[in-house]
């Protein structure tokens, strides 16, 4: 390892060029996800720097004292296989502390983390392509604008997160660009979604809904009011087989899959509810 190489907080420039470089790797961020992450956690955007330039980024954000979420490991492809990546991997594992971490690995990083601890709890697969033919909307499911502050929607969100992230979903909601779309049945909140444009389509997500009928109505509501999207993508957790199969009616197809994997005992959470991950960066 030649060259001083330093290990510091991301800039928001840097984490900008972090977002790039996801793209770059096929992640297809969306347009406004730098400020969304960095607001979660600022302190838990690592770069590592060789000479004062940036070849490597990490994010270890922590979702109160019991729980981190890590993504955005990626090391500049010409400075890989010499330890870099390491180092600041080290450096944001020790910025969780004592929580479980959860991440959302590539398949080509899988057995990494295995051997960094990481235990797999499930595969996710995300869908994509061209709309050809948009979910039905069914009786008795009345769409609404999707409001942040609403408390029954930070109730539903943990029941499928491991902690609470009241203030990135209110960040998340109200970014320039999201549609969120909340669903109610008889006056009850049964799941929300919100869309955001990306460098490719649109993903959806988070789509969490009480039954695949609750699912298909949000999107029935949600795609039109994206207008001429083009691409849609749903990251769909394989424990859900009505995600999956939605997707696949929709005429979606798999695009790549990832690993959700934890340091620990998986939390317990009700994946049935969960038709598209928020987010792979920050779960």
């Amino acid at each position: 390892m030649a060259g001083d190489y330093q290990i510091a907080v991301m800039s928001e420039a840097d984490v900008a060029t972090a977002v790039n470089w996801a793209a770059a790797e096929g992640w297809n961020p969306g347009k406004g996800d730098a400020a969304c992450f960095r607001a979660a956690d600022p302190d838990g955007f690592l770069g590592g720097y060789l000479d004062g330039r940036l070849i490597a980024s990490i994010s270890v954000v922590n979702y109160g004292p019991d729980f981190a979420f890590l993504g955005f490991y990626i090391v500049d492809p010409d400075h890989r296989g010499r330890g870099y990546g390491y180092r600041l991997w080290q450096a944001g594992i020790a910025h969780a502390g004592g929580r479980l971490i959860g991440l959302d690995g590539v398949v080509a990083e899988q057995e990494n983390y295995k051997r960094s601890g990481f235990v797999l709890a499930y595969r996710n697969i995300c869908y994509g392509g061209a709309v050809g033919a948009l979910p039905q909307a069914h009786g008795g499911i009345d769409v609404r604008p999707l409001d942040a502050a609403d408390p029954d929607v930070g109730a539903m969100d943990r029941r499928v997160f491991p902690a609470d992230r009241a203030s990135f979903l209110a960040d998340w909601i109200g970014a320039e660009g999201h549609i969120g779309r909340a669903a109610y049945r008889n006056g009850d909140l049964t799941g929300f979604a919100v869309a955001r444009p990306c460098r490719a389509g649109w993903k959806i997500g988070p789509l969490v809904a009480a039954d695949r009928q609750v699912a298909e109505t949000l999107l029935a509501d949600l795609i039109p009011a994206i207008g001429p999207a083009g691409e849609i993508y749903l990251d769909t957790p394989e424990p859900n087989g009505d995600a999956l199969a939605l997707a696949a009616d929709m005429g979606l197809e798999p695009v790549f899959e990832t690993a959700r994997m934890y340091t620990g005992v998986a939390p317990a959470l009700d994946i049935a509810l969960v038709y598209g991950v928020t987010t792979f960066e920050l779960g």
